[in-house]
């Protein structure tokens, strides 16, 4: 004897939602990213629409990674820092220092391969520095950093009180060479910063140092516990923010021609917001470096299309600020989210 069992159909409709809610948890963390990149899909649609045709083009959409190279750069470093529940305001001084200082060299007469080797050993020394300042003196990362970017600053002004244009033909080549495919083209700068996240990505996810920055982020006391090398990888994060602010300056320098003391004023707020909102969680331990490379690019697309429309530049501001605000409110959800389901 059978028994036959008939579904009904609120059943049938169920299984979908259950499906919907299982990948909904299971990919929560990803969650600001595919937002960062929908967001990113509208606004270039939305300006093709406005501009009516004029700006996804070969040449704009060529032209946001020339534009936004140092800043690109940036970004991955502060990854590395943020996802250990750290920050780090001093990446703009320090861009602005090696900046300076790699333009003085090169017109003392420096070899280029020299006068690159202080800048990033420069960015990487102020990074070691907060890093220790946090891991072995306990003071808040906030606080260290400010103290680096007064710090760089300061020897910003010390270098030159004055804008140095740099002619080394071989730092120039960065920036004016073009590697062209049909209409698209891409500058070694643009190589340069797209390398570095190809590198962060592989250190992030598939090598132990990567996996201690997370555990760090999620747990520093669990990662203790765990045995991993906590010291060493917390301080090995600002070193690789502070280095990839010496790279930054050398893009930066190859891209304006010059090395300039006030350069990078507010450009560490302009890499934490496309960190965040490229999805990285401010409070550490979740977040992908590709979604950085999102943030920026979302932050360069709002910058130009405000360029094309002729508009205040303070919209830049006001609408970055509304995107910061809007990618918060959604990762404090999804930290709520999962300190429910513990």
């Amino acid at each position: 004897m059978s028994t036959t069992v008939t579904e009904t159909p609120a059943a049938r409709v169920e299984r979908p939602t259950s499906r919907v809610e299982t990948f909904l948890s299971r990919h929560a963390a990803m969650m600001p990213t595919f937002a960062a990149v929908v967001i990113l899909v509208l606004l270039l649609v939305g300006a093709e629409a406005f501009l009516r045709g004029d700006f996804i083009t070969p040449r704009n959409l060529s032209a946001l990674l020339l534009d936004n190279a140092y800043l690109l750069i940036l970004a991955v470093g502060m990854t590395f820092v943020i996802l250990t529940a750290g920050i780090d305001l001093s990446v703009g001084s320090v861009m602005a220092f090696t900046g300076i200082l790699g333009a003085q060299l090169l017109v003392a007469g420096v070899p280029v391969w020299f006068a690159v080797g202080a800048m990033l050993v420069g960015g990487a020394a102020i990074g070691l520095l907060i890093g220790v300042l946090v891991q072995y003196f306990d003071v808040q990362p906030f606080i260290a950093s400010l103290a680096g970017l007064f710090l760089a600053r300061g020897l910003a002004f010390v270098v030159s009180l004055s804008s140095i244009r740099v002619e080394q033909p071989g730092v120039l080549w960065l920036q004016q060479n073009r590697i062209r495919i049909g209409d698209w083209y891409l500058t070694p700068t643009g190589i340069l910063a797209l390398a570095v996240v190809g590198l962060a990505a592989f250190v992030l996810h598939l090598t132990r140092f990567g996996r201690t920055v997370y555990a760090i982020g999620g747990n520093e006391q669990s990662a203790r516990l765990m045995g991993l090398d906590v010291a060493r990888t917390k301080v090995a994060a600002y070193v690789i923010s502070g280095l990839c602010g010496g790279l930054a300056g050398l893009v930066l320098t190859a891209y304006s021609g010059a090395g300039y003391p006030r350069n990078g004023i507010g450009t560490e707020l302009d890499a934490i917001a496309a960190v965040v909102i490229g999805g990285t969680l401010l409070t550490g331990g979740r977040g992908y470096v590709l979604g950085s490379l999102i943030g920026v690019m979302v932050f360069g697309t709002i910058k130009t299309i405000i360029s094309f429309m002729g508009a205040e530049q303070s919209w830049m501001q006001i609408i970055v600020g509304a995107l910061l605000l809007l990618f918060i409110v959604v990762q404090r959800a999804i930290v709520a989210r999962s300190e429910r389901r513990r």
